[in-house]
């Protein structure tokens, strides 16, 4: 298995980065994140889990469309999830507004070349 898709099972299935973090120090490839992205990856989900379940499902609801929608490079869908995790709970930016944020890429069509 690559890294890219170790990297979309644990998004997919909702698994631990903080797992993953350990599980791709036995890999010899880089990742698109660091480990401290991962982990805060991690506790922002695990944040947005606790406060916001309703956004926390949604967020993973637009993930499965845009898979089912099956347009543009789906080695990006998981890459940008997190980016989008990643905003959460930084600056000025609500969870909310990262939702309808994150939630308008289905309103783009991509395609792979």
């Amino acid at each position: 298995m690559t890294l890219i898709e170790l990297f979309t099972d644990y998004v997919l299935n909702r698994k631990s980065l903080k797992e993953y973090v350990e599980v791709r120090k036995t890999i010899n490839a880089r990742g698109e994140f660091n480990d401290a992205k991962l982990i805060q990856a991690e506790d922002n989900l695990q944040r947005l889990k606790a406060e916001e379940p309703e956004i926390y499902e949604g967020m993973y609801e637009t993930l499965e469309r845009v898979y089912a929608r099956g347009s543009g490079l789906t080695v990006e869908y998981p890459l940008d999830f997190i980016r989008q995790i990643l905003k959460m709970y930084k600056d000025s930016h609500t969870p909310r507004q990262i939702y309808e944020e994150y939630k308008r890429v289905l309103e783009h069509y991509h395609h792979d070349v």
